[in-house]
C-alpha cells in the first residue's frame, strides 16, 4: 500500500479557506469590530511581513473566544457542504481519486480547522490531520489545541500517526513553504501540481 499526503488550501482548493470560514462562522458584530483591529495585520500579511500562523492565531482568538462550540461545529458542517465544493480544483481531486482507486491510504494534512475539514473528509472517506481549537465545557477558549498543523508540525504529526517505512511509496502534495517539511517525507513530491525532485 502507498501513502498519499495532501495539503488542502491551495492544493485541493483554488484559494485559502480559513478566511471564508471565519466570515461565515463569526457573528456579524464580531466581524464588524474585527475589521479595524486586523486591518494593519492583514496588510502586513499581504506584504509578507506577518506570517499566516500568527494571523490565524489572533483571528481565531478574536472570533471564537467564549463562543459555543456547537455553533461553530454547525457552521463547519454548512461550510463543508455548501462552500467547499465550489472551491475544489478538479485536477487535484482527480489525482486524489486516482490514489483512492489504487487502494492507497489518503490523508489530508492541513493547517485548516477541523470544524469544516472533518465533515468534508468524512464525505470523501479520508483520514484527517489538522489544526483544532481548544474547548472548555461547551465553549471555545479561542486558543489552538496544541500547535497549528503547519510547517514542521505537519511532518511531526504524520510521523506520529504513520510508520512511513510500512508503505511502498509515499506521495505528498503541497503549494507553500508551510508544506515543505511534509513534502520532504515523501518519495514522490508534487508542488503546485508539478513533480519535484
Amino acid at each position: 500500500m502507498n501513502l498519499a499526503l495532501f495539503d488542502f488550501d491551495g492544493t485541493l482548493t483554488t484559494r485559502e479557506t480559513f478566511g471564508d470560514f471565519m466570515r461565515q462562522a463569526v457573528t456579524p458584530l464580531r466581524r464588524a469590530l474585527g475589521v479595524p483591529v486586523f486591518a494593519p495585520m492583514l496588510a502586513g500579511y499581504k506584504l509578507g511581513l506577518v506570517s499566516g500562523t500568527r494571523i490565524r492565531h489572533h483571528v481565531a482568538a478574536f472570533g471564537f473566544r467564549g463562543v459555543p462550540a456547537a455553533h461553530v461545529h454547525a457552521a463547519g458542517e454548512r461550510f463543508a457542504a455548501e462552500v467547499l465544493p465550489g472551491l475544489l480544483r478538479p485536477e487535484a481531486m482527480q489525482r486524489l481519486a486516482w490514489h483512492k482507486r489504487q487502494g492507497d491510504k489518503v490523508v489530508l494534512v492541513s493547517g485548516g480547522l477541523d470544524f469544516y475539514l472533518a465533515p468534508w473528509c468524512r464525505r470523501h472517506g479520508l483520514e484527517l490531520i489538522c489544526s483544532a481549537l481548544e474547548t472548555r465545557g461547551e465553549r471555545l477558549t479561542g486558543r489552538y489545541h496544541g500547535a497549528q498543523c503547519v510547517g514542521a508540525e505537519k511532518a511531526r504529526r504524520v510521523r506520529e500517526r504513520h510508520d512511513l517505512a510500512a508503505y511502498d511509496t509515499c506521495y505528498a502534495y503541497g503549494d507553500t513553504h508551510e508544506d515543505e517539511a511534509m513534502l520532504a517525507l515523501a518519495h514522490k513530491r508534487y508542488y503546485r501540481g508539478r513533480e519535484v525532485v
